[in-house]
């Protein structure tokens, strides 16, 4: 076992990748896995609306009046203040004149800038309705061209190594701990190797997945948060977890969103009566109300009606071709046997961004010394109890470079008895039985969805931590007694990532933003 780099990245979103980028721009040896058999699988790639980018008639005091209306009273307003002042600036210089990334443009040659619920102004930058996709493209390609980068694709971490857990030196554990890499499943041999690296950075992305419905990829099921509670680190507002209001209704296209730039360009949503039922939620802001109570609104209606979804009404938009603004949604919805321009779109909320994550500040930083963690994995306290949209994309690629810019003067050479005190992983014998995997891991997704989802309360949520409780110990159990595979490792982060959403939930006796308690 060797130390066979200077940064080790786990994930490939635009964290991941700004981090990479910015690290291998300082001289750093840095690599990267991802458990996806490609890189593009993530919710980056997946993001549709786009990223706040600058804009004319816009500046940073009124893009930190935005984010602390949608967060409320738990956003950190230095970081929101560093965060709006800085990270615009960052789309133009670094996403597109340093990655080559392309952004749509009107007819002068500016920027084509969308609109979306609870911003006072436009100020999206997007490529039509696969701005994640065009993102990632050039990211990826950047990052792909330079030789200090090593990426790898189906390798998955299963744990952080720090020195006072895993050190087989008695003295290391009255040491101050440090992270110094991570032990590393091959999905497709089953080999796991220990990694060490001197600093190691979490951009695993979201949680959606622990929830029955969601709009993220399979790849989102808590993994750097699990990591990270496991290695002994904070993790805060764990109970804001944002429900995008418009996933597509369907049996054969799950976790497919319908982008909220859709109401942007005037889309509406109407009730199976046709009725425009936002108007009695929130009179001002309607269609374009923050996520939350958007999302709130829908769940009111569909339960005070009996009825399973709402529609979204997309005939009238403003002066916009659906098929050529949004040609992934309406080629979707054509599969789907919906034409938008004709038919409304069946619609209903979905699990969609983890507000909370493992506690850290703009430059990734955490309280492990060694460890950093940035984009959705991290919690900065930009969002608050809210995300306000496409601001998601602005976090992970400023933190991202803030993170990748300074870790040069942040390495700490391994020592080398660490080499030989650090053991090697011994797998049990048995396989895992895959029809326990997937019957634990939907009764996780089930409980979240019932009981920790977009309304609860207090009898709900004791029921969830009650049967997480005991599903925590079966399959930390299961876990222990089988050799390791992806989907063994995915269902052990999920259960416990649920498990720290619903205490969080039930600690916290006061509905805000995301968090919302009926009774």
């Amino acid at each position: 076992m060797s130390s066979d780099t200077d940064v080790l990245i786990l994930g490939s979103g635009i964290a991941g990748l700004s981090a990479a980028i910015r690290a291998a721009d300082t001289g750093l040896r840095v690599r990267i896995i991802t458990k996806a058999d490609t890189f593009d699988d993530s919710n980056t790639a997946w993001a549709q609306g786009g990223i706040v980018g600058p804009a004319r008639n816009d500046d940073a005091t009124t893009l930190s009046k935005d984010i602390l209306g949608a967060g409320g009273a738990l956003c950190y307003g230095k970081a929101v203040n560093q965060l709006a002042v800085e990270g615009p600036p960052l789309v133009d210089q670094f996403l597109v004149g340093e990655c080559g990334v392309e952004f749509a443009h009107a007819p002068d040659g500016s920027p084509d800038l969308a609109q979306e619920g609870a911003h006072s102004r436009r100020r999206i930058y997007h490529w039509k309705d696969k701005s994640g996709w065009a993102i990632h493209k050039g990211l990826f390609e950047t990052a792909q061209a330079m030789d200090q980068i090593e990426m790898s694709t189906g390798h998955m971490a299963i744990d952080i190594i720090t020195v006072c857990h895993h050190s087989t030196d008695t003295k290391d554990r009255y040491r101050k701990d440090r992270a110094i890499g991570a032990y590393v499943l091959d999905i497709a041999t089953g080999e796991v190797n220990p990694v060490l690296a001197p600093v190691t950075v979490l951009a695993t992305g979201g949680v959606g997945q622990v929830f029955r419905h969601t709009s993220n990829p399979d790849v989102a099921t808590g993994d750097g948060i699990a990591m990270a509670y496991r290695a002994g680190l904070s993790i805060i507002n764990a109970e804001f977890v944002q429900f995008h209001p418009t996933s597509l209704f369907h049996r054969d296209f799950p976790n497919f969103l319908i982008s909220e730039a859709v109401r942007g360009e005037g889309a509406i949503l109407i009730n199976r009566s046709g009725e425009s039922f936002m108007k009695r939620y929130h009179p001002e802001l309607q269609d374009l109300a923050p996520r939350d109570e958007v999302s709130r609104a829908i769940y009111q209606e569909t339960e005070s009606r009996g009825e399973s979804h709402v529609y979204l009404d997309a005939t009238k938009l403003h002066d916009v071709d659906p098929s050529d603004r949004f040609p992934w949604i309406f080629e979707t919805c054509m599969e789907a046997g919906i034409d938008m321009r004709k038919d409304p779109i069946p619609v209903v909320p979905a699990a969609h961004y983890f507000c909370g994550g493992v506690k850290a500040d703009l430059q990734g930083r955490t309280d492990l010394p060694g460890l950093y963690a940035v984009g959705e994995t991290a919690c900065t306290g930009v969002h608050g109890a809210n995300r306000l949209a496409s601001v998601s994309l602005l976090e992970g690629l400023y933190t991202g470079v803030e993170c990748g810019s300074r870790l040069s003067k942040a390495i700490v050479p391994i020592k080398e008895r660490y080499r030989t005190s650090i053991p090697d992983w011994v797998s049990p014998e048995e396989e895992a039985d895959p029809a326990h995997i997937h019957n634990d891991l939907s009764n996780v997704q089930g409980l979240m969805w019932n009981y920790v989802g977009i309304s609860r309360t207090e009898r709900r949520l004791q029921r969830a931590l009650s049967d997480l409780d005991y599903l925590n110990h079966r399959i930390d159990r299961f876990y222990r007694e089988a050799r390791p595979s992806r989907s063994l490792i995915e269902m052990r982060n999920a259960v416990v990532t649920a498990s720290l959403i619903a205490q969080a939930a039930q600690t916290n006796r006061v509905s805000m933003g995301c968090h919302y308690l009926s009774g």
